[in-house]
Parts: C-alpha cells; structure tokens; sequence
C-alpha cells in the first residue's frame, strides 16, 4: 500500500492526476501539499515543472488494505464510509461545519467565474455516498469542462484547496459542470460492465481506450469487488489505459 508520493507533472493538476493513479484512490482519499508550481523559463526553455505531495488520509489509512492488484480496498465499507465523513483526525463534522466547507467552495467557484467573467450559478447538493457536490449550471460553460474534463479537474483541484486553505476542516468536495461528472462516470460505470463481462465469458484481457487517471479510477473502484475480474492501468500517458483481466 502506497501511503504517501511525490510527482510532478506540466501542472500542478497532472501532477495531482499521476499521484492518484499511482496510488490507485481517488482525490477524497488523501490530502496534498504543492511543493512548487509549474514555471517557464526565459522564451520558454528550463521551465520547471510543477512538483505536489499527496499523502493518504490518517482515516483512510487505518481501514484501507491491498488487493491482488496493488489497489486499495476496504473490507469494511461502514468504516470506510465514516472516514469519508470525519475529518483527518476522525472527529465527525457537524451539520454547521459541513456548510461552512460547502459556502467555502461555492464563494470559490464564484470568485473564479467573475474572473473569467461567466454567468452561472452553483447548486448544491449530497451526493451517494456523503460528499458535497456543487454543481455549475448556466449556458455555455464547455470551457469549463474542457477536452476530456481536464479543466474541470482543474477546477476541482483548485476550489478545494481554496476551501481546505480557508477551512481548518475537509470533507470530499466535488465540482461539477451542469452533471457533467455524474453523466460521465455512469457512462464509464456502463463501459467497465461490459468490460467485465467480455473478459469473464471470453476468458481473456480486455483493453479498454485510453483515458485520463479520473476515468481509470472510475473503473478500477468500480470493478475492484468484482470476483471475477482485476484491472490495471498500462501504458504511458497520454495512451495509459485500464485492461481488465479474467481471474
């Protein structure tokens, strides 16, 4: 089990992605400190590139173990679950202090939209399993998105160091752009299903197209209790990819 990494990547976003996917969680799961930024050096040569430490929440630690893949999994999903709703120290947050992270992040997405001068308005809600979900909503936001939702990962990243910077508590916080994510991952939760099943009845690996570190994270979690399959991630970006195997 991989407790704690230092990556680096074009920015600190990638950066973030690669310390995910290496550690096989979501961003949930850990806590992270940006070492340095991304830098360009004079006419754009000797650039620096941007450097973060991502280290396993002190809850999730306690309830996580490794399977045969080198993923994390929890065997006890009620644990698990009052992880994700404490704060790192494992005290419960009360209904007063979840608010409070919730107005941290709406007040952020809003100073970030009146700099970049869109209209839009950010609803909030809770999503399955306890985070807190703040959606974008208006016309026009693709650029928030971007390729792939690259920019909203961004986006994500961003929002929630500014509310954890503000805040002395955390708990998950997920942006998203006019259900852009939840329409995404049930997408992704189709395509691991059917991969699963391919690889299960033809009794062979199953490579599937290759994706960003969320996509694959979406597949491994969701696949991660499935007995008749494992998956890893091969490849290199931007080509890395999840391959499902039969047991």
């Amino acid at each position: 089990m991989i407790n704690e990494v230092t990556t680096e990547g074009p920015t600190v976003a990638e950066a973030l992605d690669a310390a995910l996917d290496e550690m096989g969680v979501q961003q949930d799961a850990v806590e992270f400190e940006v070492l340095n930024e991304a830098s360009k050096g004079l006419l754009g040569a000797g650039g620096k590139p941007a450097r973060v430490r991502v280290w396993l929440k002190p809850t999730t630690v306690d309830v996580v173990s490794g399977n045969e893949n080198g993923e994390l999994t929890d065997d006890r999903p009620e644990i698990q679950q009052a992880s994700e709703d404490s704060t790192p120290g494992g005290m419960y947050l009360t209904e007063d202090e979840l608010d409070a992270i919730a107005d941290a992040g709406v007040t952020a997405i809003q100073d970030i939209l009146l700099n970049l001068g869109i209209e839009a308005e950010v609803e909030e809600y809770e999503g399955d399993e306890g985070e807190i979900i703040l959606d974008i909503v208006g016309d026009d936001l693709g650029l928030l998105i971007g390729r792939h939702g690259r920019t909203l990962d961004a986006l994500q990243i961003l929002v929630s160091a500014i509310a954890n910077r503000r805040l002395d508590q955390r708990h998950p916080l997920v942006v998203d752009v006019s259900g852009y994510r939840h329409r995404r991952r049930m997408k992704l939760e189709e395509i691991a299903r059917r991969a699963a099943d391919r690889a299960s009845r033809q009794r062979r690996p199953v490579a599937l197209r290759p994706m960003t570190s969320f996509e694959r994270r979406v597949i491994h979690m969701l696949l991660r209790d499935d007995r008749r399959v494992v998956t890893e991630s091969e490849g290199d970006e931007p080509r890395r990819m999840v391959v499902v195997h039969p047991r």
